[in-house]
């Protein structure tokens, strides 16, 4: 049995974590740790339908986390990983951090974009990016995962077929995204939702959000090119969650929308999470609740664009279904096992 630790179990992100975590056949939980204010208390207070868990939320002590573990999901807030991770990795236990603290290859642009100090980057060229569509070998071998963002996972799975296969001019790449409103955690969620629902509105526009740079880090390795650079939108929709990104990309040439499918059925063959339409577009009914990314595309030819579709349940193929099946992979594990 592999023995869990998730630290940040009261956000969105830590409950799916213990949901998928408390089911999977070969794992253990050893601990759940959150803040102060829910030290001492029963997750079946916290989440009543938690009620077959006998499990208490600890105080936070890293030495005796080290003890009982093999592996520690960390669901926090960014710049607060960074302080934790290596005192886990120097101990031996494996991380799969699911904030931004060791997305980014290059230190400096995390700074940039995050506002804030590494204290750890020596850990950062240790870090798997954690996309098991295309790390899967690094990541069977890795002891720190960096978990991919929402917004990069629909993105990457929607482009990188076409990347991958030289049919589309990089210089041109525009992305409109819609996140449900689980992406901006528990506390803004409940507050749109006593003050806002059902509005619908864009938000960090204009090269503001945060995960523009790892976009452009994993499209630009994709590629073999040095500096890609997109235009994406980010849009809050009145849905608690579930993901929906539209990608336009310019073809380099003229090509028949059923070869483009072939592409991109082939790249995904052995991916047990990636679904490709053939017919029909996807829509986010069809993954929230699943770790699935189901991908649609088709060709607008009076402007030569390819337009893909990629949705995602944020929550999860966005964050703790990911997360699970990093872990899987990690200690040689179906991918699947726990995520069906």
């Amino acid at each position: 049995m592999i023995r869990v630790g998730i630290v940040g179990i009261t956000g969105y992100t830590g409950e799916e974590l213990l949901r998928i975590t408390s089911k999977h056949p070969n794992v253990i939980i050893t601990g759940l740790y959150a803040r102060k204010s829910f030290v001492g208390q029963s997750i079946k207070n916290i989440y009543p339908y938690f009620d077959h868990l006998n499990l208490i939320v600890e105080q936070f002590d890293s030495n005796k986390i080290i003890k009982k573990s093999d592996v520690i999901f960390l669901a926090l807030p960014h710049a607060v990983a960074f302080d934790l991770v290596p005192k886990f990795i120097d101990a031996g236990v494996k991380v799969i951090d699911l904030s931004a603290d060791f997305r980014l290859h290059n230190v400096d642009i995390y700074e940039t974009w995050y506002k804030v100090t590494h204290p750890s980057k020596e850990y950062i060229s240790k870090a798997i990016y954690g996309l098991s569509e295309i790390y899967s070998k690094d990541i069977k071998k890795a002891n720190l995962i960096a978990n991919p963002g929402c917004y990069p996972t629909s993105v990457i799975l929607g482009c990188a077929p076409a990347i991958i296969n030289n049919i589309v001019n990089l210089d041109d790449i525009l992305i409109d995204a819609k996140s449900g409103i689980s992406g901006a955690g528990r506390k803004n969620a409940k507050e749109f939702f006593q003050t806002e629902y059902p509005n619908f509105k864009a938000y960090k526009i204009a090269g503001r959000h945060r995960h523009i740079p790892e976009i452009e880090q994993e499209l630009s390795i994709l590629s073999n090119k040095t500096n890609i650079i997109i235009n994406f939108t980010p849009h809050i929709i009145p849905i608690e969650r579930g993901m929906f990104s539209t990608i336009y990309l310019k073809l380099k040439h003229n090509i028949k929308k059923n070869i483009i499918i072939d592409y991109y059925k082939n790249f995904y063959f052995n991916s047990s999470f990636v679904h490709i339409k053939d017919d029909v577009l996807p829509c986010t009914k069809n993954v929230v609740n699943t770790n699935l990314c189901e991908i649609g595309l088709d060709i607008d030819y009076r402007t030569n664009r390819l337009i893909i579709v990629s949705v995602i349940d944020n929550l999860l193929k966005g964050a703790a279904g990911q997360a699970v099946q990093n872990m899987n992979i990690m200690f040689n594990l179906q991918e699947t096992t726990g995520l069906l």
